[in-house]
């Protein structure tokens, strides 16, 4: 019983360390939501001193190290899509979960950025991206479903769900996301071509014939917002195939 005791008191302080180590994010000015118009006009401020072009393609830092530029970045805007992209590819180059000079691990970023913005979809595809590439599939299925119920008519979310379910071989869910994405007008034949291969590519369905509801005179018409997808990001990111590569060999 005592040493039960031990243990539980040993776990128990992990998880405080744990804590210690991630902390919430706390808005300060400049940053805030990378999403919101008026938070983002501090932005410049940050990125003109700490997020260049060259710290984004992991080229050099500008007042440090690449980790050190990148994290000061995200402690002002947790969900800046770019920066939380970059720190991602980071961690993979350097096949560290907590890149030289960054203050935090690279998913301690990503859920101080989903705990603050939790409606932000690009966030959490990038996050779904991370996920994939350090081969925790399962967790990065998570980011994905909850980013497509969040945005049902992005194309890019439907596609990268696809792929997720053709390498879990669930190749009905994976036509379903498939031709969601193509209809949405996703132009890469990747998911379509590793349906093929595996023998489960189905075209879809013909769409129903137009019925007089269809024609419905523009006066009677919803309004334009009505039709926008309940949260539009601001950036647009790669599939999951692309967007956070695995570190070359010898990197």
């Amino acid at each position: 019983m005592k040493r039960l005791s031990i243990v539980c008191i040993l776990a128990a302080c992990c998880l405080d360390a744990m804590a210690a180590e991630c902390p919430p994010y706390v808005k300060h000015t400049p940053g805030g939501d990378y999403t919101s118009a008026e938070d983002r006009a501090g932005l410049a401020v940050i990125e003109n001193y700490h997020f260049s072009r060259a710290v984004e393609t992991l080229t050099h830092g500008m007042t440090g190290s690449l980790g050190a530029d990148i994290s000061y970045t995200l402690e002002h805007f947790p969900n800046h899509h770019r920066a939380l992209a970059s720190m991602a590819k980071l961690g993979l180059r350097q096949k560290s979960a907590q890149p030289g000079g960054a203050r935090y691990t690279v998913s301690c970023f990503f859920e101080r950025a989903i705990a603050y913005a939790p409606h932000d979809v690009t966030a959490r595809m990038v996050y779904g991206n991370y996920l994939l590439a350090t081969g925790q599939d399962t967790a990065a299925l998570e980011q994905l479903d909850a980013a497509s119920r969040l945005a049902p008519e992005q194309a890019t979310i439907q596609y990268n769900l696809g792929l997720m379910y053709v390498k879990k071989k669930e190749y009905e869910k994976a036509g379903v996301h498939a031709h969601k994405a193509y209809a949405l007008g996703f132009p890469l034949p990747g998911l379509k071509n590793k349906l093929k291969a595996a023998g489960k590519w189905r075209e879809a369905p013909p769409a129903p014939p137009a019925t007089e509801a269809a024609s419905v005179p523009d006066a009677v018409a919803p309004p334009a917002s009505a039709a926008e997808p309940a949260v539009a990001p601001v950036e647009q990111v790669a599939p999951v195939e692309e967007t956070v590569p695995a570190p070359p060999s010898g990197a």
